[in-house]
């Protein structure tokens, strides 16, 4: 790695704790709002990991692009998707950011360079090798990031874009995020060799490990990142050592886990930690945290409101943009 920088300023801090705090809140107000009926279908929240989001994507630039997983809120949210789209697409409404038709784990927009959540483990790996090859051909100065789970690295598509992504030096970055569980198998069940650094690294791929529970580690790094990728023109590879507190999705029954193992992972919230920092350093005030809850808790409840009062799509357009056996109609 790099040299670090010197330490944010207050400003940039509390953009951070904003960042994190959006995520979290939004993740929590989609819970309610499955439990109400509101939200249909799968919902797989983010809690406990938005250190990672926010330091990867706010290193980025606006024309760098990026693919999430099927845990893509707030990855859409940090990128500049606003509240109100996310939201109604999460209702299934013809405002949201797909016309309501990608749902909680679809979310999309080109506009933004977000090429979507995804359903398919690792579906989204070999799609960014392809968009980072594009980028290298044109000879165009910009990123691709492209997170994944822990459970990816154990499917083929994982292998292949590894290998391929260095064959052919396509600036990519692969952010893993290592809940340490893919769906309720742990990866020490699952995994023969856990340092999955250590896997990308087989193939000759320049391979780092972060502490995905710290944000301001997580933003040095991801800083560092970018900046490796977009001047040397070669992939790179990061582990982030994260957590999720909520269960794989909310079918889960969640018995693969113990409760203290999920109350010992909350001690180290990226958010309380943040916020414990800027305390010490009398960087904030408890008027100042009360401020940032107040805005994005109008900022949400907003969302929902367009959200409810939007309309479906209607019935006569739901076969647009669809292929057909004659090509696209």
């Amino acid at each position: 790695m790099n040299t670090p920088s010197p330490p944010p300023d207050t400003d940039t801090c509390l953009g951070l704790l904003r960042d994190m705090l959006l995520i979290r809140r939004f993740e929590e107000k989609c819970a309610e709002l499955y439990g109400a009926q509101k939200i249909r279908g799968f919902l797989h929240l983010y809690n406990g990991e938005e250190a990672v989001a926010v330091g990867v994507l706010r290193a980025l630039r606006s024309d760098d692009a990026f693919f999430g997983t099927y845990r893509e809120h707030g990855h859409a949210l940090i990128k500049g998707l606003s509240v109100r789209s996310v939201m109604a697409e999460m209702f299934g409404r013809a405002t949201g950011c797909c016309k309501g038709r990608g749902g909680s784990m679809h979310l999309f927009s080109a506009e933004h360079r977000f090429y979507g959540g995804s359903a398919i483990v690792g579906g989204a790996l070999p799609m960014a090798v392809g968009m980072g090859l594009a980028d290298r051909m044109q000879g165009l100065d910009r990123i691709t990031a492209c997170f994944f789970g822990d459970g990816a690295v154990a499917e083929g598509e994982f292998h292949e874009a590894m290998n391929l992504a260095v064959l052919w030096k396509t600036p990519v970055l692969f952010i893993c995020e290592n809940n340490l569980y893919g769906m309720g198998t742990a990866l020490n069940r699952a995994q023969s060799q856990t340092d999955l650094s250590a896997k990308a690294g087989s193939y000759k791929m320049e391979a780092w490990t972060e502490d995905g529970m710290d944000i301001l580690s997580m933003m040095e790094t991801a800083r560092q990142a970018v900046d490796f990728v977009r001047t040397r023109k070669m992939p790179l590879f990061v582990e982030c050592r994260t957590y999720r507190f909520r269960a794989h999705s909310m079918f889960d029954p969640e018995l693969y886990r113990t409760r203290d193992e999920v109350e010992k992972w909350k001690k180290r919230d990226p958010i309380a930690g943040l916020t414990s920092t800027l305390r010490d350093q009398n960087r904030i005030t408890d008027q100042d945290r009360q401020r940032i809850e107040e805005e994005i808790a109008r900022e949400i409840q907003d969302g929902v409101d367009f959200a409810e009062q939007s309309s479906c799509e209607p019935f006569q357009d739901m076969c647009t943009d669809a292929c057909t056996m004659e090509g696209i109609a």
